[in-house]
């Protein structure tokens, strides 16, 4: 069976819009949508290193969002290289003068577009990694909007160790020799390639040494290819470096308590009404289960904790192996059936 066409990409134009770092002149939201608009609506949006059409592993007709069934919204993220970004707004916000952008920003922004193609209610948010966090954000943001949410490997606040990992492969792009301040006239090779490498670190967990190092059914036969191919190769040519820096700085900066509860998350998570679907992977070493199950005390019942048992780490819900996928899948179907 073929694979489904890709619907076209669209942009809503926000005008002047205001964010953490400033405002934009004319902000961009880029979209895709999935399905008939009379169903349930599912709002999918994009994660770190996700653009668009990486968004199809789990939306399709035979696919857990199932766009028969539901109208599946995918959204990316400012600063992906899609919805406004460094890499294509014009000057004088271009490049290393865009400014900071939070999560709460992407949401109101995200909302709009709701709004622009008649969302009364959404059925569900589902996410992953940065989209898990956004997951979380969505039920703080808009309370009554939202009627339940799957965080895959997200956390509703970014911990202290996740921080902390985070600085190294900014650094290590940041530092490099050909970065230039964020003035780079062409790709700063030297550090794409380093971020990579510092990116890698945590995110496939054990399975590397618990497979013997045959990741992905044995396509890399060293872990020195591995790198080279999965994680150079993969940013080199299709990420824009500030694109990449802003991005990160959304993510360092996650907290749903900045809302409205000047830090207070008890208090944040302890007044959302929608229910939640929390599903940390087993051996992530960026949002490690610990950080659910203390979040989930404050959630007052409305959610339930379901630990991904995978060697795959963070990757686990990011489509890495059939198996967590339908486990996944499969947890979430049962979600939505409740």
């Amino acid at each position: 069976m073929s694979p489904e066409p890709e619907p076209p990409t669209q942009y809503y134009h926000h005008g002047r819009f205001k964010v953490a770092g400033g405002s934009l002149p004319d902000a961009i939201t880029a979209y895709r949508t999935y399905g008939d608009p009379k169903n349930p609506c599912i709002v999918f949006p994009t994660c770190y290193g996700g653009k668009l059409d990486s968004q199809s592993y789990m939306v399709g007709e035979d696919k857990v969002l199932n766009t028969k069934k539901y109208y599946v919204v995918t959204l990316a993220l400012f600063s992906n290289g899609e919805s406004s970004s460094p890499s294509n707004t014009p000057a004088p916000y271009n490049g290393p003068y865009f400014p900071a952008v939070s999560y709460e920003d992407n949401i109101r922004a995200q909302y709009a577009v709701l709004q622009k193609l008649g969302i009364k209610k959404v059925f569900a948010v589902v996410g992953f990694s940065m989209g898990g966090q956004q997951a979380y954000y969505w039920p703080v943001v808009y309370p009554d909007y939202v009627e339940r949410y799957v965080s895959i490997c997200g956390s509703a606040r970014t911990s202290v160790h996740n921080k902390c990992f985070l600085e190294g492969p900014k650094a290590a792009l940041t530092a490099s020799k050909d970065f230039e301040n964020g003035h780079y006239k062409s790709e700063p090779e030297h550090g794409i390639r380093a971020f990579g490498r510092a990116y890698s670190a945590w995110a496939y967990g054990q399975a590397w040494f618990r497979n013997n190092g045959h990741l992905h059914d044995g396509k890399y036969p060293d872990l020195n290819t591995f790198l080279r191919e999965e994680w150079e190769g993969g940013f080199l040519g299709a990420w824009d470096a500030n694109d990449l820096l802003v991005l990160l700085d959304t993510w360092q900066t996650g907290d749903v308590s900045l809302v409205r509860d000047g830090g207070n998350l008890e208090k944040s998570l302890s007044a959302i009404k929608a229910k939640g679907l929390i599903m940390p992977s087993k051996t992530d070493l960026y949002f490690p289960p610990e950080d659910s199950v203390n979040e989930l005390v404050s959630l007052q019942n409305t959610a339930r904790l379901v630990v991904i048992d995978t060697v795959w780490g963070h990757m686990a819900g990011g489509g890495a192996n059939a198996a967590d996928d339908e486990f996944i899948a499969k947890e979430i179907t049962k979600f939505f059936e409740e």
